[in-house]
């Protein structure tokens, strides 16, 4: 199977698999086994093993189904996010409602991904949020941008946030605004990825957003998108 280079990561990337049906994680498990560089360190059944799994094992990414009995995908999501930041998280679900997607990317998700999207799409998005991005499957990012377009699910900004942003800050917003990671933006604009990630965490704390996705709605909402394309 083949996978773009530009979304792929060297280092082996650690993941865990939380989902409450077994025949759904082996699935999963069986489909990142396709790439040499992924390793399924660990599975759960529902949201507090998840929790847990990620503080014994801390994976690069953790792949969370939404519904799950007791603490679902999303609070774990929250979790994780808040007690646990070096892990990634993408949301794996057979639903995509608006809901769900805006509710997940409140709570610190860093993709979001259909169960019936081309396995590939799962490859991609381990890949790039290993590498710091964010990412979501085409039909998922097809669902924001209409909520856009009717003014949801795009996080409250005022022109002052965005002002208050430098022009290298708002070039790297541009490029966030795309998907591309850290060391991504770091190649395009010349820099170090020490710096990139610098701009990146000035960047979410100027506009009050939580995590990188909804950084790039933002983006999207100021226009700034595809200015380095």
């Amino acid at each position: 199977m083949d996978v773009p280079i530009d979304v792929l990561v060297d280092v082996p990337i650690d993941v865990l698999i939380a989902d409450d049906e077994a025949m759904v994680r082996a699935g999963v498990r069986a489909i990142l086994a396709r790439d040499p560089r992924i390793e399924v360190v660990a599975e759960a059944a529902d949201g507090a093993e998840a929790v847990a799994a990620v503080r014994a094992h801390r994976p690069a990414v953790a792949l969370l189904d939404i519904q799950m009995p007791g603490v679902d995908g999303i609070a774990a999501a929250a979790h994780i996010h808040r007690e646990l930041p070096g892990t990634a998280v993408i949301m794996l679900t057979t639903f995509g409602e608006d809901d769900y997607i805006a509710r997940a990317l409140r709570q610190g998700a860093d993709g979001f991904l259909l169960k019936a999207d081309d396995p590939r799409e799962l490859l991609r998005g381990v890949h790039a949020v290993a590498a710091g991005g964010a990412y979501l499957s085409p039909r998922v990012a097809a669902r924001v941008v209409a909520g856009l377009r009717v003014g949801r699910p795009a996080p409250d900004l005022d022109d002052s946030a965005l002002s208050g942003l430098t022009a290298r800050e708002r070039d790297v917003l541009a490029l966030v605004g795309s998907g591309l990671s850290n060391a991504e933006i770091a190649a395009q604009l010349r820099l170090v990825e020490v710096t990139v990630k610098a701009h990146v965490s000035a960047i979410l704390a100027k506009l009050g957003v939580r995590n990188r996705v909804e950084a790039a709605i933002a983006a999207y909402e100021a226009g700034l998108t595809g200015r380095h394309s």
